[in-house]
């Protein structure tokens, strides 16, 4: 059961993520310690490993999110609406919106740098992705109206999304404006979803 005191809960850890989020992006991840994220956050650095087992999550504090989000897109999905569909409306969705999971918010690129600068962010992200590969397989899999391969659905989903992002954020790097992007991104997000469906042959 979460906890819900003053010391355990949901605002208790997301002051501690916005903190720390800001302490690594002004700093470096490498650069900041845990201990550091803690008296400013004032809580014990127990208290911030209760919420984060990793220094990484604290960063990459979105995947519960996007956990959530894809077993919402399976599960909650309308009725004669198949799970493609609707993993299609949830990702066009957070790109229309700006959200924060899109990889075209306004604060992408502070954040895909700060990634990037960082071997154990890039490796701890690659791993986040597997695990979520692999909670929208076991979603899939539970259920009954899903008449497809759940396994490759995912990792074909999973690897297309990785590769659009990994592009966008390669070319905010590189200078290009976030609103200069946003319609090449949603593009490639269609493209992905069009093969997904119909396959490569044109």
């Amino acid at each position: 059961m979460p906890r819900t005191g003053a010391r355990g809960g949901p605002e208790t850890r997301r002051r501690i993520a916005g903190i720390a989020s800001g302490m690594f992006l002004e700093r470096g991840f490498d650069e900041v310690t845990v201990a550091e994220v803690a008296r400013a956050a004032g809580v014990s650095s127990v208290t911030v490993f209760n919420h984060f087992p990793r220094k990484e999550d604290l960063f990459l504090d979105r995947a519960f999110d996007a956990g959530e989000l894809l077993r919402a897109a399976v599960r909650d999905r309308p009725e004669g609406t198949d799970a493609l569909a609707s993993l299609r409306t949830m990702t066009l969705g957070l790109v229309d919106s700006g959200h924060a999971l899109s990889g075209v918010d306004h604060r992408s690129v502070p954040f895909f740098r700060t990634v990037a600068d960082s071997p154990a962010l890039v490796s701890r992200a690659r791993e986040i992705a597997d695990e979520l590969e692999r909670t929208l397989a076991d979603e899939l899999e539970r259920d009954a109206s899903f008449d497809g391969d759940p396994a490759l659905l995912a990792a074909l989903f999973m690897a297309g999304y990785r590769t659009v992002m990994v592009a966008t954020a390669r070319r905010l790097l590189a200078g290009a404006r976030t609103e200069d992007v946003v319609d090449a991104h949603r593009a490639r997000f269609e493209s992905l979803f069009d093969t997904l469906r119909h396959g490569l042959t044109p």
